[in-house]
């Protein structure tokens, strides 16, 4: 049993010190001559995620990003970029972490060929979906991979084609483009992972039982806006990994039950990760034009994501990657400007 012990949690213990960083980074320098991009504000309703049993809303809001050229260009069509947000934040405030739209700009007018950008949010009743399919929180991956996609190729001017999608995000929504993107090779071409979380299940120590007394004294799932950001991020990840929709008020499975570590929930949590996944999905992302990956060396998620590199490497899957120097959040947005944009510009496919 003390091996499980050392296994519950994985989330709060990666990326908790960064968790009041998320939208307190560096603004790149302005790019002279950059044009203005058209940012609309929609909303998307998403039938995976309908009847969920916290109740978290189907509507979704949208930042929708249109390049400079989309007025002036009425029959050009564009890729698109799908951009994910982290855990405890939404889409405007993700925009805010990576100051858009000044970075699109500053990337399409240092040379990045443009593409429009979506920015979904994906943030629940406790602070995250994690991107998972789960009756308790609701379907997001199929939200993302399927809904979204759906509608912004019916609503805009877009190559409606796999070679023609990418798909990125930052943290939570790190992980999320590496589990969606294993499983949706059908729907996204290109894959950019920016200080992906939650790769592996990771030790936290031995359970703290009254953190857990904390929990299931909750009468439901609204209660947790007021807990700190750790349990209310380890409701989160319950809910995504650990559905169980007998267990009202929360549907859920803790990790820990009287203070004992539960192997069969921590096993359920594991099927999630995915340096686990990996082995299961190795032809899907053979698929992919290109798949990037980045970390600062000052973030604690660093050696996960140095493990997810090396197991592209193992299987001969091409794979960009770069340490660079900065904690979680610190250098998020410039990498937007100066890499992943024209990382996608080179990768995806454009009209002819």
């Amino acid at each position: 049993m003390t091996k499980f012990l050392m296994a519950v949690l994985a989330f709060g213990l990666a990326i908790s010190g960064a968790a009041h960083a998320q939208v307190a980074t560096t603004t790149p320098p302005p790019v002279a001559g950059a044009k203005p991009v058209t940012v609309e504000r929609i909303t998307v309703h998403s039938r995976a995620i309908e009847g969920n049993l916290e109740g978290n809303s189907a509507d979704r809001a949208v930042l929708v990003m249109l390049p400079p050229s989309y007025r002036s260009s009425p029959t050009r069509r564009y890729p698109v970029v799908y951009a994910l947000h982290g855990y405890s934040i939404g889409a405007e405030q993700w925009a805010k972490e990576i100051h858009v739209p000044q970075t699109i700009e500053g990337a399409f007018a240092k040379g990045a060929r443009e593409m429009i950008v979506v920015l979904p949010d994906s943030k629940t009743v406790h602070n995250g979906s994690f991107y998972s399919s789960s009756v308790t929180v609701g379907d997001f991956e199929q939200f993302i991979a399927h809904d979204l996609v759906r509608y912004v190729d019916a609503h805009y001017r877009t190559l409606a084609d796999r070679r023609s999608r990418g798909l990125a995000g930052h943290s939570m929504g790190g992980y999320g483009t590496a589990r969606i993107g294993m499983k949706h090779p059908d729907i996204f071409g290109a894959l950019y992972m920016m200080s992906p979380c939650c790769l592996s299940i990771r030790a936290l120590g031995t359970p703290d039982a009254a953190a857990e007394k904390t929990l299931r004294a909750l009468r439901s799932p609204t209660e947790s806006a007021g807990l700190s950001w750790g349990l209310r991020a380890q409701l989160a990840t319950a809910a995504a990994w650990s559905p169980n929709p007998k267990a009202p008020p929360l549907f859920l499975d803790l990790p820990i039950k009287d203070g004992v570590a539960q192997p069969d929930v921590i096993a359920r949590w594991a099927a999630n990760a995915p340096l686990s996944m990996l082995d299961q999905y190795v032809g899907n992302l053979r698929r992919y034009a290109a798949i990037g990956l980045d970390v600062g060396d000052r973030d604690g998620l660093k050696g996960d994501a140095i493990a997810l590199h090396e197991g592209l490497d193992r299987y001969g899957i091409t794979n960009q990657f770069a340490v660079y120097p900065g904690d979680h959040t610190s250098g998020v947005a410039g990498r937007v400007q100066d890499v992943m944009i024209p990382f996608f510009s080179r990768t995806l496919a454009f009209a002819r």
